[in-house]
């Protein structure tokens, strides 16, 4: 395990602290937050001990909440309820994507209204700190009711049950993974296995990860739009700050100035001197468009930052005075919204990098640079496929911007009426922000190429930026498969170096 640890029930947890706990650093448990839960979960046994009806405790679960479940049941129940949940189908989420939810729904019990035992959390802990993931199938979650199938898988392991995979890769069954901690699998108590499956925390914890890395996207589009510029010789007026003042969009002033910043002691850019009018909109309203998709990052990254810190199952245990109260915070409407506003945001980002791309390529519009980015146009293909890997990336990332928000399906005898398809919106991002990377590396791949075709000296920015490319990716001189500079280039921006270069450039 690497890095500092991220404690949880201290204070508010951030997505770059989920990012580091996806990413391997181990969990503490704040000692204050365990003594929370503890009074919390005494409040909860003195409610069944009055004897009222409590729902999912002393009643079955959604259409079923009618039929009495005797105490005498209680432990048995929380079993049955983890097996029964757990219909899961599909690939297993990542590694990153599971250990990320477990991080967050651990703060969520420390918080210290679920009526769990301290001792839940701790297993939950150890598990992370041991690298022992539980294997989550990705379908199954209706973003309502909670990531019910999901966290069922997630946490059989508690029990000695369902599977999981150590940091070799090796599958190991619930059982086998208690027995590599020492200890026996927990018997749970009554209202614990509901608390463990209801709830956000599959959404919210994609969602932290997305948040880190469409960040870094944001920023490397910035920097491939600069690139671009300097490749293309491009009019730099149109990112004076005091046009974008006059419509001061948060996101789209930082994206002009990320880029003015870039471009700084570049000679290959039009200044104000009537050399260049005005550039295509790819160009020209980069900032536009970009600042457009930070507007959406910032709306998504507050829903995400709410549910990273909130208590979401059902019912919740209120302690002073002990009560417990059945409400909807488990419905993950407020992210499913904002997963959709993501997708669309993150294929408009894409289209116009792609369009860019299409410039740096094109003969007739790339003022003069060989046709393709060849060095022998006509023999050699240069980079022309891959600008049509561009648009193949494009046309899927609109069809993943499709919204799922209002594709509610109603389950458990209507009982659970409207559901908000979040979890489905998450996957749909996953799979969203790879595309849009890709698109993006395809840009800046082309940009380098540009630079090596053509004379004068890039910004700054620009410079760095090749500078980190052609350390893992050679000019094109000869013809050789695009697919392997793209991939490289990928590598490039999701290690953080383009979003180093801009940073850099920009202090």
């Amino acid at each position: 395990m690497a890095g500092e640890p991220v404690v949880i029930g201290a204070g508010v947890l951030t997505a770059g602290e989920v990012d580091r706990a996806a990413r391997g650093a181990p969990v503490e448990l704040d000692p204050a937050a365990l003594e929370r839960v503890a009074g919390n979960r005494a409040a909860l046994e003195a409610a069944i001990a009055a004897g009222r009806p409590i729902y999912g405790i002393t009643t079955g679960l959604g259409a079923l909440m009618h039929e009495p479940v005797p105490v005498e049941l209680s432990r048995r129940t929380q079993v049955w309820l983890l097996r029964s949940h757990a219909a899961g189908t599909g690939p297993d989420l990542s590694r990153e994507a599971v250990r990320a939810s477990l991080a967050v729904r651990l703060n969520g019990l420390s918080l210290g209204y679920s009526a769990v035992r301290p001792i839940v959390l701790q297993r939950t802990a150890d598990l992370l700190n041991a690298d022992l993931v539980p294997s989550v199938p990705r379908t199954g979650s209706l973003g309502a009711s909670g990531d019910l199938a999901p966290s069922a898988h997630a946490f059989l392991p508690l029990i000695g049950e369902g599977r999981v995979v150590d940091s070799e890769g090796r599958t190991l069954s619930g059982d086998e993974a208690m027995r590599r901690l020492g200890v026996e699998p927990l018997e749970l108590e009554a209202k614990e296995a509901l608390a463990l499956i209801n709830g956000t925390h599959f959404m919210a914890g994609i969602g932290a990860l997305l948040v880190v890395r469409v960040a870094a996207l944001l920023d490397a589009a910035d920097a491939a739009l600069a690139l671009s510029l300097d490749a293309l010789r491009g009019s730099l007026p149109a990112f004076d700050p005091r046009i974008h003042a006059l419509r001061p969009l948060a996101g789209q002033v930082r994206s002009a100035a990320n880029v003015r910043m870039m471009l700084a002691g570049s000679t290959r850019v039009a200044g104000a001197d009537g050399r260049r009018v005005q550039d295509a909109y790819s160009l020209r309203c980069g900032p536009q468009v970009h600042g457009a998709a930070r507007e959406a990052a910032e709306f998504f990254a507050r829903l995400v930052s709410v549910d990273l810190n909130a208590v979401t199952d059902n019912p919740i245990v209120l302690t002073d005075p002990p009560e417990v109260v059945s409400a909807g915070n488990f419905h993950g409407q407020s992210l499913a919204l904002g997963f959709d506003t993501l997708r669309i945001a993150l294929a408009d980002l894409a289209t116009i990098s792609e369009r860019r791309t299409f410039r740096l390529v094109s003969p007739t519009l790339s003022e003069g640079l060989p046709a393709f980015l060849s060095t022998s146009p006509g023999p050699s293909s240069g980079y022309m496929i891959a600008q049509y890997t561009a648009a193949a990336l494009v046309t899927e990332l609109r069809a993943l911007a499709h919204p799922v928000s209002a594709d509610s399906i109603p389950t458990s005898d209507n009982q659970e009426d409207h559901v908000s398809m979040g979890m489905t919106g998450a996957l749909m991002a996953l799979e969203a922000v790879d595309r849009a990377e890709s698109v993006v590396a395809i840009e800046v791949l082309c940009g380098c190429q540009a630079l090596d075709l053509s004379p004068g000296r890039a910004g700054a920015g620009s410079h760095a930026i090749y500078e980190a490319v052609r350390r893992r990716v050679p000019v094109l001189v000869e013809d050789r498969p695009p697919a392997d500079d793209i991939a490289a280039v990928e590598k490039v921006l999701r290690e953080g170096a383009v979003a180093r270069a801009l940073a850099d450039a920009v202090a």
